[in-house]
């Protein structure tokens, strides 16, 4: 027993003294990483297009590069390079003996390699292949081909140790899996998003990576994952399939059988369709995840009870596809789902008793954009785990106590938007067992429900952090009660409903807003000067179309984290802060629609972090003469900026005209509005500098104003160009053929200019324009017949806002709540493009939604001459075409009964003949059809359909024109022998032309004169009486004149 312990004791001590030498060793050396591998990094670093991101890689001798960034070593030697990040460099190709040459025989211990997000090719593989060592490596978003290069991907079968490859968004090919087969370590595999397609010949050689775990073959054009003898995958490790956005059928799910270790299966975006049983992945008994959204096509989803995996699955999402309600009252077989996502997929009618109330496991339900309806059952009651719900885009009725929710203790997130609240017979006053974190009621009250309070459980809540009340019409004064009881409330959206009064903030919160929006309802009063105490964290504040008064507070200036403020549409007067343009945060700023005055010229030009300012609708004022811009420096990061409708007059100045040349140094601007000024002089030729074409939209409105001159080459290759708006101004001169190079252009609103000349065929280039308007002009010529072969997209980007996407419900609660709080309010989308037409007699403004899907031209109040092209009848999609007060001849082309879409046509006051095609009967959707004023004859169409609805104005000045509606009978017009006699050969209206009556003419008067000369000649008799005739004639005239004369002078005399 002795002998034991002091043995045990010398063991103890000799590893003792072991570690004390090891330590005493390590403080003898260096931490510092090897030397050949610093100066290896150092080779690689003229390679990176954006070396400045890499400051730390400096050339000193002794400087440890463990400790530079993007560069990790192991954590126990603290020498040896162990992970090396290089993404988003730039990096370009490979040359042999330079850059990754060099650096792969050097890092024989690199674990990690990250290179993706570079400009990478097939030539730098065989470097990368000395690395051996790599258990991981990145090469996603480079230009990989997979081709026959000698120094490819045949490389790679030295890689015997990596274990995680993402070789996705390259532009690899089919024959990449031959070279994946010897990658025997493998156990994560991602090659989405590149050009794989149809069937994978060489699928067989990925079942010799016996430890794979995860494939994603996802983004790809691929139909079938067996080749032609029918080899399957046999990959037994395989525990998730990523095989979403492709072109896959039903059938493809018996080609995975032998995948008996799948744990997720995604199909996400592909063609299945008809009815899938759940029998059809039988085979994957271990199955959790099941994703099959997106599927437009499928029909049904049918569940077995007898099914292999419906004790085992936990997620199934069905999402954008078209099922039956009855799914719900099947879908309780999963006893152990925890996930189930139905949205948008046609369910209709109220939800059943039975089914899916079984499903005690589930944690995430959504069934949100569907048509169901009713009362929630009160099985719902069972789902007691449920924590994120969203039932939102629906019919149901929701009682205001939330009572059906009541006894959902682990419920964090509710979204029920667009649904209608209703009051119970009842009162219900128990306290829900719920404390939820986010919760979404926009748009819930119906118009009728007025004055109705908060719903009562809401006080009862004390830890939310998202709360979006918005569009109701809940009453009474602001809730402040929600900040004072919620102090972990980031996001308040109490938008759009009736809340009045001042807003009376506590003189003290403990809270970290970040988002308030009280727009759009009645508060009144100043705004609260304590708000900037009380939300120093405040990054988007919203306090629109109220009626709030006063100066706009100072101290907002000073909110460190405000990036959005929009006070506009209220009635706030005096004069803008400076600090608020010129030293604040924010990187947009709407004053638009106030009483605000003062010169906000100087601010402009020193609004050095703004990407989006809005004065537009005040009393701004000033000039530039006094104003030393040489001082200034204009803000490069300005994308939009809206001046219109103020009196500002910028001339005078160094800018050498109206519009000053700083606009010029707007590199990203998008947007920019100066319209409704009174600025003048020419177009800054400089916004045709190559900086702002690049631009990916561009929204240009200089409308109502007073500019002059020539239509300049500013534009000019403006490939971005979406909307040109100069309408009301005094430009003159023709339109450039080099119009035909704003290859984006949607809107061209030229009207009330002097423009003269011809209507350039380059628009027929235009392939996306939609609306045209050149009317009041000087225009002349005929109209161009190629306007007909324009297709007028109703889409594209004449739409300035746009909410992005989301994805499902997998999502936790942070991510749900930033999800969320995005679709709410996206700065990218802020302004909401606006255009002006003159359609139905009317003018109109289009904006939103409805701007897409609005096309027309307006040639009007020009002096066009020629005939109508028939080919304009080819412009199925348009909705508007005025060709009044022109010259116009010839006749109302039969074409324009294909114009399907069309709502208005004027084509009045002209001079058009013949008679009014009967086929324009079939325009069922004309609401305004005029052509009053022109020469044209015969019966007005039939009284049908939208014909019926036109009076007698429609048709007035046309004196040959009969009908009912003219109170003028057709009797005589109509009679079969009249119409009979008309030569088919003259034109659709068969009667003779003007050219023809000329030419008529000329020959019956060149004949008439000939006959009677012969008759002179032949006949002496009337020869002789005709020459005397003549002769008395001519005494007459001439005593008649002189005796006139005689008179006139006598009579001058006695006067």
């Amino acid at each position: 027993m002795m002998i034991t312990m002091e043995w045990k004791w010398l063991w103890f001590i000799r590893k003792a003294v072991m570690l004390l030498v090891l330590e005493g060793c390590r403080w003898c050396t260096t931490d510092a990483c090897l030397e050949h591998e610093r100066i290896a990094l150092l080779h690689l670093r003229p390679f990176f297009n954006y070396d400045n991101q890499l400051k730390s890689w400096v050339e000193v001798k002794g400087s440890d590069c463990c400790k530079w960034e993007r560069v990790e070593c192991n954590t126990i030697t603290r020498r040896e390079l162990k992970s090396l990040y290089l993404s988003s460099n730039g990096i370009v190709g490979c040359v042999e003996n330079e850059g990754f040459g060099k650096l792969s025989s050097t890092l024989s211990n690199l674990e990690i390699l990250d290179l993706s997000y570079n400009n990478l090719n097939d030539s730098i593989l065989l470097s990368l292949s000395e690395l051996s060592s790599l258990r991981y490596l990145d090469l996603s978003h480079n230009r990989f081909e997979g081709s026959s290069h000698p120094r490819g991907f045949q490389w790679f079968s030295k890689f015997t140790k990596l274990e995680i490859l993402d070789l996705s968004y390259n532009s690899l090919k089919n024959s990449i899996l031959f070279h994946m087969r010897n990658l025997s370590s493998l156990k994560t595999l991602r090659l989405s998003n590149n050009q794989l397609e149809g069937r994978l010949l060489h699928i067989q050689e990925l079942n010799n990576l016996i430890d794979l775990n995860c494939l994603d073959l996802s983004y790809n054009n691929i139909e079938s994952i067996s080749n032609q003898d029918g080899t399957q995958l046999r990959l037994t490790n395989l525990e998730e399939l990523d095989l979403s956005a492709n072109l896959f059928r039903n059938n493809t799910i018996s080609f995975l059988e032998g995948l008996s270790s799948l744990k997720s299966l995604t199909l996400w975006n592909n063609h299945l369709q008809g009815s899938l049983d759940i029998k059809d992945v039988d085979a994957f008994t271990n199955l959790r995840i099941l994703d099959m959204s997106n599927n437009e096509y499928l029909k049904d989803f049918v569940i077995q009870k007898e099914s292999n995996v419906s004790s085992n699955l936990e997620e199934i999402y069905l999402d954008d596809s078209h099922l039956n309600t009855n799914i719900l009252q099947s879908i309780g077989v999963f006893v152990s789902l925890k996930t189930l996502s139905l949205r948008e997929t046609g369910l209709i009618g109220p939800l059943p008793n039975q089914g899916w109330c079984d499903l005690r496991n589930l944690e995430v339900l959504d069934v949100s954009e569907n048509a169901l309806e009713g009362m929630l059952p009160h099985c719902f009651n069972n789902l007691t785990s449920l924590r994120e719900l969203d039932i939102s885009g629906n019919h149901f009725q929701i009682p205001l106590s939330f009572a059906p929710f009541a006894n959902l203790s682990n419920l964090k997130v509710l979204s029920s938007d667009e649904n209608k609240m209703v009051m119970e017979l009842s009162f219900y006053t128990s306290v829900p067992k719920f404390q939820l974190k986010l919760i979404s009621l926009s748009k819930c009250i119906t118009s009728q429900q007025l004055n109705l309070e908060l719903p009562t459980f809401l006080y009862y809540q004390y830890d939310l952090r998202y709360v979006d009340l918005s569009q109701n019409n809940f009453s009474g004064i602001v809730p402040t009660w929600l900040l004072e009881n919620n102090t972990k409330l980031e996001v308040l959206f109490l938008r759009g409903n009736s809340f009045r009064g001042p807003v009376s903030l506590p003189p003290t919160l403990n809270i970290n807003l970040s988002s308030l929006d009280i727009s759009q309802n009645i508060l009144q009063g100043q705004i609260p000067t304590n708000m900037c105490s009380l939300f120093p964290h405040l990054r988007r504040l919203f306090l629109s179309k109220n009626a709030f008064e006063g100066n706009i507070p100072c101290c907002l200036s000073d909110m460190k984290h405000l990036s959005i403020l929009d006070l506009s549409n209220n009635q706030l007067s005096g004069r803008v802060p400076e600090e608020l343009i010129t030293k604040s945060s924010l990187t947009i700023l709407r004053l638009s629609n106030n009483n605000l005055s003062g010169n906000v010229i100087p601010m402009i030009f020193n609004a050095k972090g703004l990407s989006s300012l809005y004065l537009d609708g005040n009393n701004f004022s000033g000039e530039m003469t006094n104003v030393d811009v040489s001082t200034f420096e204009f803000p490069p990061s300005l994308r939009e900026i809206n001046l219109g409708n103020n009196k500002l007059a910028l001339s005078q100045n160094d800018f050498k005209g109206s519009i000053p040349m700083e606009f010029c140094n707007l590199n990203d601007l998008e947007y920019l509005d100066l319209s409704e000024n009174n600025l003048f002089g020419s177009i800054p030729s400089c916004f045709s500098s190559p900086s702002i074409k690049c631009c990916s939209n561009r929204y240009v409105h200089l409308h109502e104003n007073r500019l002059s001159g020539h239509l300049p080459i500013a534009f000019y290759n403006s490939s971005s160009l979406v909307t040109l708006d100069l309408r009301g101004n005094n430009l003159t001169g023709s339109i450039p053929k080099w119009i035909g190079t704003l290859s984006s252009l949607n809107v061209l609103l030229l009207k009330d200019n002097n423009f003269h000349g011809r209507i350039p065929v380059q628009l027929c280039k235009l392939y996306s324009l939609s609306i045209i308007d050149l009317s009041q002009n000087m225009f002349s010529g005929l109209i161009p017949s190629c306007l007909g072969s324009l297709t007028l997209p109703m889409e594209g980007n004449k739409i300035l806002d746009s909410v992005g996407s989301g994805s499902g419900p997998s999502l936790t609660e942070d991510e749900l709540m930033g999800k969320l709080d995005v679709n709410y309010f996206n700065p990218n989308s802020y302004v909401e493009e606006v255009i002006e037409f003159t359609t139905k007699s009317g003018f109109y403004s289009y904006r939103g939604n409805i701007l897409a899907y609005m096309s027309g031209i307006d040639l009007s109040c020009n002096n066009l001459t020629g005939h109508i092209p028939p080919e304009l009848g080819n412009l199925s999609e348009i909705y508007s075409l005025n060709l009044s007060h022109n010259k116009l001849t010839g006749v109302i082309p039969s074409s324009f009964s294909k114009l399907q879409q069309i709502e208005s046509l004027d084509l009045s006051y002209n001079n058009l003949s013949g008679e009014i095609p009967n086929q324009l009967v079939e325009l069922n959707s004309l609401e305004v059809f005029s052509v009053a004023y022109n020469n044209l004859l015969g019966s007005i169409p039939e009284p049908k359909a939208q014909f019926g609805t036109f009076i007698e104005n429609s048709y007035e000045g046309n004196p040959s024109l009969c009908g009912d509606i003219l109170h003028k009978s057709c009797s005589k017009i109509d009679s079969p022998s009249t119409i009979s006699t008309v030569p088919k050969d003259k034109g659709e209206d068969g009667l003779l032309d003007t050219y023809d009556f000329c030419v008529s003419f000329l020959v019956s008067y060149v004949v008439v004169l000939l006959t009677f000369f012969v008759v002179l000649y032949i006949n002496p008799y009337w020869r002789r009486a005709w020459f005397s005739l003549i002769g008395k004639c001519i005494t007459t005239c001439r005593y008649s004149n002189v005796g006139n004369f005689l008179a006139y002078r006598i009579f001058r005399q006695y006067v």
